[in-house]
């Protein structure tokens, strides 16, 4: 059993809704972003999702594509992504997941950057522009390698391919709250309780939910009905007001404990 499916095992025996955090890899830079997974592991962040910079973000809101420009500027490539989570994996419990659109991977090579995520200590990927009806092959290639493939479904993804996501996908299924790009909001959406309800329907997989989480009582709610949240832009946005300053990795750790209380 992987590092995924002990956490969330772990997770459903206490009854408490998990919390994944994502990062973008290279923001402010790579060093910097060792020392936040660190920090957000101390804080008691479940899993770490690790962005790989992509220069056409479709699916990112502002937040998200300003820090994918930041970390590009820096110089950040995969390869270096590969080896900072390498670098951190000796610290870090929680499972790392990177997350990526195609492009980089299919530019890297699909199989040698399965074998590099395996000997990085990668736990899941999610490509978020993966078809699933494409996935097949890929999921081989990771499952070798005792790495999970997370899927990522949406309020307008159709019975079918929700069906066929619960075949391919392991660790967990990665299902977003709303349509339109990332970014931080005031309340979880109207439709989400009935996304998961439609999820749980075909899949035993935990489900993650995401898209515009940033408090602690939208944690909570999500919790309600789905294994964890996630948080993405909001914690975006607080690396980017910390900056390359002294007091990130505080920040981050302060934020993450917020989220968690």
């Amino acid at each position: 059993m992987g590092r995924i499916a002990r956490t969330f095992d772990a997770l459903k025996a206490t009854g408490t809704p998990g919390l994944v955090t994502y990062v973008t890899a290279g923001d402010p830079d790579l060093a910097r972003t060792a020392g936040i997974l660190r920090s957000l592991d101390r804080a008691g962040a479940d899993v770490l999702e690790v962005g790989v910079p992509f220069s056409d973000p479709l699916a990112d809101g502002p937040v998200i594509q300003r820090a994918t420009e930041r970390a590009l500027a820096s110089g950040t490539t995969l390869r270096g992504v590969l080896d900072m989570v390498a670098s951190v994996r000796a610290d870090v419990k929680a499972p790392i997941v990177i997350f990526s659109y195609a492009n980089p991977v299919l530019r890297f090579g699909a199989e040698r950057f399965a074998d590099q995520a395996r000997d990085a200590g990668v736990d899941g990927v999610l490509i978020l522009d993966l078809p699933i009806e494409e996935a097949e092959e890929f999921r081989g290639l990771l499952a070798a390698r005792g790495i999970d493939t997370i899927l990522l479904l949406s309020p307008t993804t159709t019975d079918l391919r929700l069906r066929k996501a619960a075949a391919l996908g392991s660790g967990f299924l990665y299902a977003i709250s709303r349509l339109g790009v990332t970014g931080a909001r005031d309340a979880v959406a109207d439709g989400a309780e009935e996304m998961v309800r439609r999820i749980r329907a075909v899949s035993s997989l935990p489900v993650a939910l995401g898209f515009g989480i940033s408090k602690p009582e939208h944690v909570r709610e999500v919790g309600r009905w789905a294994d964890a949240a996630v948080v993405g832009s909001a914690l975006v946005n607080v690396i980017a007001e910390a900056g390359a300053s002294n007091d990130l990795d505080r920040r981050v750790e302060e934020y993450v404990r917020w989220l968690k209380s």
